[in-house]
């Protein structure tokens, strides 16, 4: 089992009747919900870097639109198809970084780049890509959220969401339950108030610029004369977020710890001997550091989670029966539609990359097939420590690309997108699975959800895509969206246009080592006796590939958690999650609202 802190307020609720989830209100709502969180998406991960959680965001505008057209007659299985499918367009927008690195290497001066998608195309591409990314992540479920029981926290605070914004019932005032389930949802709201005034007011934020976005050690410096490191270029500080603080109280003590200790390794250590070796020049960039740590990084990850995997093949087996096995009647989607569906997507993509890209099917098979170990060892990193190394990951393939096609500049950038999307719209379900699981809703009907939503997210990101780019710009030197995770996807693409060969020697042989340590420390962990003391390589890994600033939060909040559980276990098992889940929810909020408020203010 998962290192959880095991507080949440999750009485296994039974399951709605069959298809009372998927009504005509919840379709609609769904859809809705989908097109804004599609055409929202891309402005913040472009503007941000990344992607905030984006369940919970779903989970409110569900809640409002239901409150309009079916005022009190939904429920939290409905909100939760609404989100699900709110989540399912946003995880497929957010490969609009792969359309900026398009924009990116057609403007190179180092590389010849000519790929420029139609919005059709793109819009195809993307569609069958996420659609496979869900059906390849379907037999899974059982495996982590229900054998495996990982966390998954922005799962378990969007199913926290989902309860407290379940409209009022018959119940009375006198209801135990009923008066926690109020002051829980009082302790959220309080928690959601605290993160988004904190983030709104934040100097990133853009807007008030009151609060700094976090601390750091200024100019000091690791080294000796002529070879130093500048600690708070490697983003060595303290993001003063409650985002991160609530991740923490989610996650546990054992693995936020391990985080912060593959953050120190990554950020603070690494650099230091790379720089004194000579092998990086003094005073290194960020993403100069980051093209090295993340081959040992990336590796011990997928030693770590392919060990844990092959040891429990078994349980890996009977999830896959207990799809295989499912009739008709069952609450799961059946296995059967799901390997239709693959075959016939797989077909699909094969026939697209080549029409528009140029790609050979026997390319795009490996990049399909490769996807699948990433995917694997991307749900149970994404589940324990709620970071998706999503793009680390797809960087991957990118090396992968550079040994097998020296040289082919599409097939390199391809490799990234296409995994990138399977990977991303299978972490966004399982997500969204867990968050079902706590609140009893139908796996079937929640696959479906996820279906309808991912051609939305696409078509909005086609749509939208070309309209960001003409009012803020991608590239030159007025741009206004920094895009630096497709910035990265580009560069990396230029370096190794020269084949495999412009890999550092020196971070393939540390993630030789770091295959055997992540082997190790795997088969450690399935030890109880041992477990305790063992490094996670998962929390490890993601630690040191994540900024240092937002690890050092989230051990805090493991922290917290911890005391509170000793100070007062019987209101933190009733109150901790709750809290915890309003502090992801605020500052995920406010993500959403900041691009529209900044938008809002070029107008006046």
């Amino acid at each position: 089992m998962a290192g959880t802190n095991d507080v949440s307020s999750e009485a296994t609720i039974p399951p709605r009747p069959r298809g009372s989830e998927i009504t005509v209100q919840s379709i609609l709502a769904g859809m809705i919900v989908a097109g804004i969180m599609g055409v929202s998406y891309p402005y913040m991960v472009l503007k941000l870097g990344f992607g905030p959680n984006v369940s919970i965001v779903s989970a409110f505008f569900g809640f409002v639109i239901l409150s309009v057209i079916a005022r009190k007659s939904y429920d939290r299985w409905q909100n939760n198809i609404v989100q699900t499918a709110g989540t399912s367009a946003a995880q497929t927008a957010f490969m609009c970084i792969m359309l900026a690195s398009f924009d990116m290497l057609r403007e190179s001066k180092i590389v010849e780049f000519d790929l420029e998608p139609t919005p059709m195309q793109t819009f195809t591409w993307l569609s069958v890509a996420a659609l496979l990314g869900t059906l390849l992540a379907v037999p899974l479920r059982k495996h982590f959220v229900v054998d495996e029981n990982l966390p998954y926290p922005d799962g378990t605070a969007a199913a926290e969401t989902l309860k407290v914004l379940d409209p009022p019932r018959d119940v009375g005032k006198d209801n135990i339950k009923w008066i926690q389930a109020r002051r829980a949802a009082i302790v959220l709201g309080i928690g959601l108030v605290l993160s988004g005034a904190l983030m709104l007011f934040r100097e990133d934020a853009q807007i008030f610029k009151i609060i700094p976005e976090g601390w750091n050690p200024g100019d000091m410096t690791l080294g000796v004369a002529g070879a130093s490191v500048v600690v708070a270029a490697m983003g060595v500080g303290f993001s003063y977020s409650l985002l991160s603080i609530g991740s923490g109280i989610i996650i546990g003590l054992r693995i936020s710890f391990w985080m912060l200790v593959g953050g120190a390794l990554g950020w603070i250590v690494a650099p230091y001997l790379l720089v004194q070796e000579g092998i990086l020049p003094d005073h290194p960039t960020r993403t100069q550091v980051l093209y090295w740590i993340m081959w040992p990084a990336i590796a011990m990850v997928m030693a770590g989670g392919l060990t844990i995997l092959a040891v429990r093949w078994r349980l890996l087996t009977e999830a896959f029966r207990a799809v295989g096995s499912a009739g008709t009647a069952s609450n799961e989607f059946p296995l059967s539609l799901v390997i239709i569906g693959v075959l016939g997507l797989s077909a699909i993509l094969c026939y697209l990359q080549e029409l528009y890209f140029g790609i050979p099917v026997w390319m795009t098979l490996v990049m399909i097939v490769t996807s699948l170990p990433l995917m694997l060892v991307g749900l149970r990193a994404l589940g324990e420590t709620n970071w998706g190394p999503i793009s680390s990951l797809s960087n991957l393939m990118q090396g992968l690309f550079a040994a097998i096609a020296p040289g082919n500049i599409n097939a390199n950038i391809l490799a990234n997108g296409t995994t990138g999307t399977i990977a991303s719209t299978s972490e966004a379900l399982m997500q969204d699975y867990r968050a079902g699981h706590l609140i009893g809703s139908t796996p079937r009907a929640m696959t479906y959800a996820q279906l309808m939503g991912a051609p939305i997210g696409a078509a909005a990101l086609a749509w939208s895509y070309p309209l960001l780019v003409s009012t803020y710009g991608i590239t030159g030197d007025n741009a206004q969206l920094a895009a630096p995770t497709a910035r990265r996807a580009a560069g990396f693409a230029e370096v190794l246009s020269g084949g495999v060969d412009q890999l550092p020697a020196t971070a393939l042989i540390a993630a030789g080592i770091a295959i055997v340590l992540g082997i190790i420390f795997a088969l450690m962990e399935l030890n109880k006796g041992l477990r305790v003391f063992t490094p996670s390589p998962t929390a490890l890994s993601i630690g040191a590939l994540i900024p240092f600033a937002a690890n050092a939060p989230i051990l805090v909040g493991a922290i917290f958690a911890a005391l509170w559980m000793l100070v007062s276990k019987r209101t933190a098992v009733v109150y901790m999650i709750p809290l915890a889940s309003g502090f992801i929810a605020g500052e995920a909020l406010v993500a959403i609202l900041v691009p529209v408020i900044l938008w809002v203010q070029t107008l006046g």
